[in-house]
């Protein structure tokens, strides 16, 4: 049982606290494995390495030896000959976070904004943040046997990134008093949503460290990434953010398949074959939400690892996979590459639910996390 800790004569003050399970898939499997404990375990695909597929996620062990996730199988046995090499069972992820998101809406007068199979934020009104964090880290562990760290946070932003710091089992503590000296001397790409291709468009107008991009001038910043992300990097190099956690159910604005095959496709009626494969499973997804799609999203990479994709609105919405699915063939015809292909995926965006979308959140959320 969660509990708040009494305030007393000190006045409670408004925290975010972003929950992340410790290498949460591979803890479920040990959970289901006690043998696999202390072991390098890489869940991912089939659990054939020698097989196409990447690593979903890696217990510590495994990821000393350099294994993370999205990694080929293949280069994960390389790095880790000895590691214990498990398949993905999404049903078993989805029932272990069902119970673990449970135990953080009992938290008491608590906000939980779910992201993922493994990490939600909580918002909440406490005087001592860190007894809070402690007290769901024991009340996890006990109702689910997995451990989780805690990021303490004015902003969801700030409690992000602290999470990682806190890693594994801790908490930490980042905010306006702590941040610059925390993160002002780090490169850009520890912030949260600073990827390396980002990083070095910044890097192109000097700015190579967080300070640097919290004291940037805001018009290069416009000039290079626009009206609305040039301040939104600016923001992030401040740690501010929004301050609100959002429990509004997260509604779908698409649903897609891929699949990444074990020979290469080369002949144009097996690549047909497929795309009219996806363009089902597409299509049984978007009818459970009762939106059609009304554009085709292509993705496809060919060998040996060149990946790209395309776009197409439909004249009218549909739930007929022949036309996604011809849809999406003419979009790869299109792109005039004969070169083989490992893999292909099919992607419905649906027409807007009644009333439209609720506002963009800090935090994107999509299906659950590959870690």
């Amino acid at each position: 049982m969660v509990t708040q800790v009494d305030p007393g004569d000190a006045p409670a003050r408004r925290w975010v606290l972003h929950v992340d399970l410790d290498q949460f898939i591979a803890a479920v499997e040990v959970l289901r494995r006690p043998e696999l404990a202390g072991l390098p375990v890489v869940v991912g695909g089939r659990g054939d390495p020698t097989e196409r597929a990447v690593v979903s996620t890696a217990s510590y062990e495994a990821r000393e030896h350099g294994v993370h996730s999205g990694m080929p199988l293949r280069l994960a046995a390389r790095k880790c000959p000895d590691a214990v090499f498990l398949p993905v069972d999404a049903p078993v992820y989805d029932a272990a976070s069902a119970e673990v998101m449970a135990t953080l809406k009992a938290v008491p007068g608590a906000v939980v904004q779910v992201l993922g199979w493994d990490e939600a934020f909580v918002g909440i009104e406490t005087d001592d943040p860190w007894a809070v964090a402690r007290s769901i880290q024991a009340a996890v562990l006990e109702r689910t046997d997995l451990h989780c760290s805690v990021g303490v946070g004015d902003s969801t932003v700030r409690a992000k990134i602290a999470t990682d710091f806190g890693k594994p089992r801790g908490v930490f503590e980042l905010t306006r008093d702590n941040w610059s000296e925390v993160m002002g001397h780090r490169p850009t790409t520890a912030l949260w949503g600073v990827g390396s291709r980002i990083a070095a468009r910044l890097a192109a107008h000097g700015i190579q460290t967080v300070h640097d991009l919290a004291t940037a001038d805001e018009a290069v910043l416009v000039s290079e990434f626009g009206p609305s992300m040039g301040p939104h990097y600016k923001r992030l190099g401040r740690g501010t953010g929004t301050t609100t956690v959002d429990d509004t159910p997260w509604v779908a604005r698409a649903h897609g398949r891929e699949t990444t095959y074990q020979t290469d496709l080369v002949d144009p009626r097996e690549i047909s074959d497929a795309l009219g494969l996806l363009a089902e499973q597409v299509v049984e997804d978007i009818r459970r939400e009762e939106r059609a799609c009304m554009r085709v999203h292509l993705k496809v990479r060919f060998a040996p690892f060149f990946t790209t994709t395309r776009i197409r609105k439909l004249a009218e919405p549909t739930f007929d996979a022949a036309v996604i699915a011809a849809t999406a063939l003419d979009l790869l015809v299109g792109l005039g590459d004969d070169r083989p292909i490992r893999l292909l995926g099919v992607r419905a965006e649906m027409v807007p639910p009644e009333g439209g979308y609720d506002p963009p959140r800090t935090v994107g959320r999509g299906g659950p996390p590959a870690r």
